[in-house]
């Protein structure tokens, strides 16, 4: 036998001792993991078209990365970039979140069924590599996370050098769901820009659930009824859209953009008395420079249409339609 140093001996006994513990060959436990999350083995250079039909196929999107590499992949970077990813997920039909950073976050949206995209550095000695997985899976009494990544179904890894990896790119992780599906732990503030960027690539029947979803889980949220009254405008259903507003005038009275969209709505009813009473089309275009334009638009179409009905009145032909 060699006379090998005592740290070399060391060394290579910690190594056979860590190749054979027995977290790493953690058993499947749908408690804890997402068994059914499709796994597509990464080509050289592609983790992240495979970590995205990963994460895609979770919510029956089916569709193979060599589909997604043109979308993705950038072969100057030999690699993809975070905002081509959230694009393509919504090219596809669905809503790219990003969650919390915080590794609480990632273990409650996997609790909930989601599988988490992630962006790893799986590089050494100061040089960065870059890698996307999808966090499938924890054992919280082993302090391991389960993950689908590179060439690995079931990539094991401790806690604590996963959050190392993780760290680098500020503990990026992504939920891609359904329209009316949010993750567990999205919040108003996060899902309502999540969901308009993905509009233009909704059927309207996606983009009606989604705001019936927004309504129920957060009702007096000031953002989801300003957006919702927005959609339910632009969707013609004016009586939906006034209601929506005026929810949301009751937790913010002084709701600039809402005092003059539900003034127009108003006014698009036929309610020109009304929408002339709102204190937004009378005072607030003064001290708010930014909608100044926008309210005194409205000021002056409220004025004209208020003038139309005095001359009419008498004749018993309302057409206000807002009650």
């Amino acid at each position: 036998m060699p006379d090998w140093p005592k740290w070399l001996l060391l060394l290579i006994a910690v190594a056979i001792s860590a190749c054979t513990a027995p977290w790493r060959t953690l058993a499947e436990d749908p408690r804890y993991e997402l068994t059914t999350v499709p796994f597509f083995p990464q080509t050289i250079h592609q983790c992240g078209p495979a970590a995205l039909a990963t994460v895609l196929g979770a919510t029956g999107i089916a569709v193979e990365p060599e589909a997604l590499a043109p979308e993705v992949y950038l072969p100057g970077r030999r690699g993809s970039l975070q905002v081509e990813m959230l694009a393509t997920a919504r090219r596809h039909g669905r809503l790219a979140y990003v969650i919390e950073p915080r590794i609480e976050t990632l273990l409650a949206e996997i609790s909930a069924g989601n599988p988490v995209l992630v962006l790893q550095d799986l590089g050494a000695l100061g040089i960065r590599r870059w890698h996307y997985a999808a966090v499938v899976g924890f054992d919280p009494v082993s302090d391991v996370l389960v993950l689908r990544s590179g060439k690995d179904r079931r990539h094991v890894v401790r806690r604590e050098r996963f959050l190392r990896t993780w760290q680098a790119s500020d503990n990026w992780g992504v939920v891609v769901s359904r329209a009316d599906t949010p993750p567990a732990t999205a919040a108003a503030s996060g899902y309502v820009p999540t969901l308009l960027a993905a509009e233009p690539y909704l059927p309207a029947a996606d983009i009606d659930a989604a705001y019936t979803m927004m309504l129920a889980r957060w009702p007096a949220d000031p953002l989801v009824r300003f957006a919702a009254g927005n959609h339910a405008y632009g969707s013609g259903h004016l009586a939906e859209a006034i209601n929506d507003y005026r929810t949301l005038l009751k937790v913010d009275p002084v709701h600039i953009a809402g005092l003059n969209n539900l003034a127009n709505a108003l006014l698009d009813s036929g309610c020109a008395v009304d929408a002339l009473a709102k204190p937004g089309v009378q005072k607030s275009w003064l001290i708010l420079l930014p909608l100044a334009t926008a309210v005194a638009d409205t000021l002056d179409k409220a004025l004209a249409a208020t003038t139309s009905v005095s001359a009419t009145e008498g004749t018993g032909d309302s057409v206000c339609t807002a009650e």
